[in-house]
């Protein structure tokens, strides 16, 4: 059953304008994991846009509740490639009081836009 779906999308030259403007708005934003690849190497603006609209999709699933924190949400790549979220605190908190048992995550960018899809199943 689909609980809640959220879409968001990014503007990526205004989200990289808004990191250059504040250097530790991408600690506050994403985990330390979240900004590198599995290489190591460090994460491309796009690439971070598109991880913030599904943090910005996530809580519009869930229905867009006060006091989330943005790194209780994590989008982590699966071994096959594809995103999925690991939820801790107050997003998985909420999520458990709604019923979710799964994500289903869907990230692009392309032609200076960054979007997501999330949608929470129970």
């Amino acid at each position: 059953m689909i609980i809640g779906v959220g879409i968001d999308v990014a503007e990526i030259a205004r989200f990289a304008a808004a990191l250059d403007r504040t250097p530790a708005l991408a600690e506050r934003l994403f985990l330390a994991r979240e900004r590198t690849l599995p290489g190591g190497e460090r994460r491309g603006t796009a690439s971070l846009a598109a991880r913030f609209a599904a943090k910005e999709a996530l809580a519009k699933a869930l229905g867009a509740p006060g006091g989330l924190a943005w790194t209780d949400a994590e989008v982590v790549t699966a071994p096959d490639g594809r995103p999925t979220l690991r939820v801790t605190g107050t997003v998985a908190a909420c999520a458990a009081r709604l019923g979710v048992t799964g994500w289903h995550v869907s990230l692009s960018h392309d032609a200076g836009i960054a979007s997501a899809v999330v949608i929470a199943e129970g």
